[in-house]
This record gives structure tokens, sequence and C-alpha cells, in this order.
């Protein structure tokens, strides 16, 4: 089965995942959001003028794009967060913390771009890269290269792009960048994939023609993530059309302009929140995010609905979010087309309930960082589950669980699935669980120091 293969080696070490004595109590301060940390990135690598990020995401995804900018001739300056009394420089504190600029240049090869297993990369810097002067090769994770990438390659070709890729519509692949790109009128199918959309739009301010975009495959996925990348351009100064202000369905036009260097504050990561408020769902207790946005194109905004709608409570303060488990768990029958990345988690918390879920909509996730409705049908039926894969989806029918490996397949959302299983089922043990600094740094730490302030309040950030 594609995808599902287990790891080997290094890799294969076990982390035994903390099991909950009894509910959590916590504020956990989730880092930057990946898929903001690596649009602002590329918006800013392409601004006319320098810009900042704060506390972006520090991630193996994020360092790869900001390391590739690096290659194609982008300088981007790291400042050192100080955390000393008085220095307002506290992790969670929206003026505080690590900052990025991002100092703009001529883009060049030739370079190499190491993509590593990042979506975000391998589709959004092949338009950057038609825009340098010289070759840039692409290449990345053995995965990286059974992901689908025709979208951007095709779309790339057809505004003038010279791509060596010898016909697989995958990586490896070279892109012979001309220093500059025609643009103009596109037809795309991006139904495996909304990024190949963003990619298009990031990089379309710089196109002579600018782009207009127009998908024709089946619905869209993901379109929160498309959403996001129209109000990152918008901000950056760019003139966009888009569907849902009323444009014409599935066409995205922008125009060519110059973009603006931002002073850009990344939003905690609301997807990588998921595990901690399944956690105050799954041991009936409460979890607190800081910095919680009020409004937001993050697909993980959804959780506040879908946790709700599984047992549990939530309420938008100041303080951040707080999420708060009632001790029961219920099943649902969700469409999550739109919030995919979600289903991990959601699928951990649903062979947990005490009534059967559907889950729909996520047929695309078979294409992901694994097959991921393979591998959470395998892995939640390993610990006893019962697990169905459905056309689109998977059907989720709770059964007493018991303790053993959970294989993540080099999968961030995987092996974060299974921590949220082994908080009230003992003896589960996480594969690789190092896998989680794609997006989430030190999330066996965060895990603990969740548990440990429910033993030791007077210790809680």
């Amino acid at each position: 089965m594609t995808g599902i293969e287990t790891s080997s080696g290094a890799h294969s070490a076990l982390w035994p995942a903390p099991l909950a004595d009894r509910a959590v109590d916590a504020t956990v301060t989730v880092p930057g959001s990946k898929s903001v940390t690596n649009r602002g990135l590329i918006l800013a690598a392409l601004a006319a003028e320098p810009g900042w990020l704060r506390r972006p995401l520090r991630s193996r995804d994020t360092l790869l794009m900001a390391e590739a900018l690096r290659a194609l001739g982008v300088g981007i300056e790291e400042t050192v967060p100080d955390y000393s009394p008085g220095s307002h420089g506290a992790p969670g504190s929206a003026g505080g913390g690590e900052a990025w600029r991002v100092i703009p240049a001529g883009l060049h090869g030739p370079a190499t771009v190491d993509v590593g297993n990042a979506g975000t990369v391998m589709r959004f810097l092949p338009p950057v890269a038609a825009l340098a002067d010289g070759p840039v090769r692409f290449d990345g994770d053995k995965r990286s290269h059974e992901r689908p990438l025709h979208g951007v390659i095709d779309a790339l070709r057809a505004l003038g792009a010279r791509i060596d890729d010898d016909g697989r519509g995958s990586l490896p692949m070279t892109v012979h960048g001309g220093g500059a790109l025609d643009g103009g009128p596109v037809r795309i199918d991006a139904s495996s994939s909304s990024q190949f959309v963003s990619a298009l739009l990031l990089s379309a301010p710089r196109f002579n023609q600018g782009v207009e975009v127009r998908h024709v495959g089946a619905a869209l996925p993901s379109l929160p993530h498309i959403r996001m990348t129209v109000d990152m351009l918008r901000a950056a100064g760019a003139a966009v059309d888009a569907p849902e202000a009323g444009g014409e369905p599935n066409v995205w036009r922008v125009s060519p302009s110059a973009l603006l260097g931002r002073d850009l504050v990344v939003e905690p990561d609301l997807s990588n929140a998921a595990p901690f408020l399944a956690a105050a769902l799954v041991t009936g207790g409460r979890v607190t995010i800081p910095d919680w946005p009020e409004r937001t194109t993050q697909p993980g905004d959804s959780l506040r609905r879908i946790f709700t709608d599984m047992g549990g409570s939530c309420e938008l303060t100041e303080a951040g979010l707080t999420f708060t488990g009632t001790g029961r768990i219920t099943g649902i029958d969700a469409d999550l087309h739109e919030v995919g990345e979600l289903t991990p988690v959601i699928a951990a918390v649903a062979a947990l309930a005490d009534s059967e879920s559907t889950l729909s909509g996520i047929a695309h996730l078979r294409l992901h960082e694994t097959d991921r409705l393979a591998a959470l049908a395998k892995e939640i039926n390993e610990l006893g589950g019962d697990v169905t894969e459905t056309a689109d989806g998977l059907r989720i029918r709770p059964r007493p669980l018991h303790g053993g490996v959970f294989h993540t397949y080099e999968d961030h959302r995987l092996a974060t699935a299974g921590a949220v299983i082994g908080l009230v089922v003992e003896g589960v043990q996480i594969e690789n669980v190092a896998t989680t600094a794609k997006t989430l740094p030190d999330f066996p730490g965060l895990w603990s120091g969740m548990l440990d302030a429910a033993t030791a309040p007077a210790r809680r950030a």
C-alpha cells in the first residue's frame, strides 16, 4: 500500500505516549502557523522592499523554505529573542520572540532546493524559481517523489516556463528560470491539492501579465488555505479577484504589481492546537491556547465547532481559546473536505467516542505525507479499533482499545493522533515521534508540560 511502509533504523525509536492519570488543566502556547510562515516568506522574498516576520514557526518545513530562498539569493536575517526580565520577549507575547528580516534580491541560479516532504516548499517554490535567472533543481525525501506536482508543472509550462521532470509530473525536477515569466490565463485541475492554486497566486504579482487561474476539476479541497493566500496577497498590496468576493466560481485573478514589505506577526498554528484541545476532550479537562485569533483563515479554527459537536465547550477571551471537555465524547458525521489536515486527531478522538463517526470528503488525504486514510485505519485497528475506509473517508466504530505500537510513516499528524489515544489507553508507543518537528518543534516537551501542569498548577504557564 503506497506510503504506509513502516520506518526502520533510527526512525523506528519508540516513544511511550504519556498516560493521563487525571483531567488535564493547562495553558499551552502553540508555535506559529506553518502555512502563514511559508506564505509570508514567499511574499516577503518577492516584495519590493525588506519586510519582517515576527514569531515565525521554526520547524523543518519552514527552515527548508528559508534555506531554499537563501539559495536563490534572498537575505533572511534571524534575530535572537531576548527572554531576560522586562524584555517583552517571552514566548507567546505578541511583541516579543524571534523575528526574521527578509531582504529581497535578484533571484538567481544555479541552485538546489531540498523540499524534504513539505508540500508548501515543493509546490510554492517552482513558480519563484521560474522568475530566477538560472536553473533550480528540486529534490527531497523519498515520499516527496510520490506526491502530486503535475498541477504546478503543467501550469508553469503553459505560462511560459521550461521544466525538466522526465515526464513524471513529480520530483525530482529542474526549473530553468529565465528571469521573468509571461503569466496570463491557465487552466488546472487542483482537486488533489489546493496548494496548486496557492502556488501560482503567490508569485503572480511578479508575472508580466499576472495570472488567471481557472480550476477545472472536481471540488477543491482545503479552500480555507486558498482564502489565506488571497488575504495575505491583498495585505501585501496585490490586486486579487477571488470567488468568495463575488468573483467567478473557481477562478482567481491576480494583477501584476509590486508587493509591499510587511511587518507580519504570525498567528499560532491552530491545526497544531488540535491534539491539545483533543486532550481536554478525551480526559474531561481544560486547555487554554493563548493568542487564538478572533478572525482567521486557518482551517484549524474549525476545531471550535467540531470538538464542541463531539461533546466539549469553548470560550474565546483575551486570554485565548479555552476548551473544556465534559467527560463524554460523541461521535460525529462530518464532511472534512475543507479542513482535511485535522482528520488524524479527529479520527483519534472518534475512536474513543461512545458512538459511531463518519468522516467524509477527504479522499485527497491519500496523497498527503502518507496515505493518511489507510494509515489511520491500520494503526487504530491494530490497537483494537474498528475503522474502515470508504471511498472518500473513514467510518469509525468505537471499541475498547489496548496498547501497542502506533506507526507514524514519517507523518507528523499521525504521531500527534497516536499521542491523543495514548492519553487514555495504557501502553501506546509512538514510532518516530521526532517526525512532529516537521511543523511542531518539541512536541514531546509540550505534551509532557501539559500533563505536568495538571499535577502542579502553580507551575502552569
